[in-house]
């Protein structure tokens, strides 16, 4: 097992890249609540957690917003 690592945030083309779905997909699915929303990083910025994409590729069809347990800041 590795030490845990601290999260890190992707951009839109990681994950694009990640999910291979298309930008409009992508934030159609967070609309209807079915892919994980985005974190605002600063004023012009925001991205996604990597555990929380990888949690959503490990299962996209059954993923829900509700599926994803509360995280501790660290």
């Amino acid at each position: 097992m590795t030490p845990h690592q601290p999260d890190r945030f992707l951009r839109i083309n990681d994950v694009l890249r990640l999910t291979s779905l298309s930008r409009a997909t992508l934030y159609r699915k967070i609309q209807d609540g079915s892919f994980p929303a985005q974190v605002r990083l600063s004023q012009r910025c925001c991205g996604w957690r990597e555990s929380t994409v990888q949690h959503w590729c490990r299962n996209p069809m059954l993923w829900s917003a509700d599926s994803m347990e509360p995280t501790s800041r660290d």
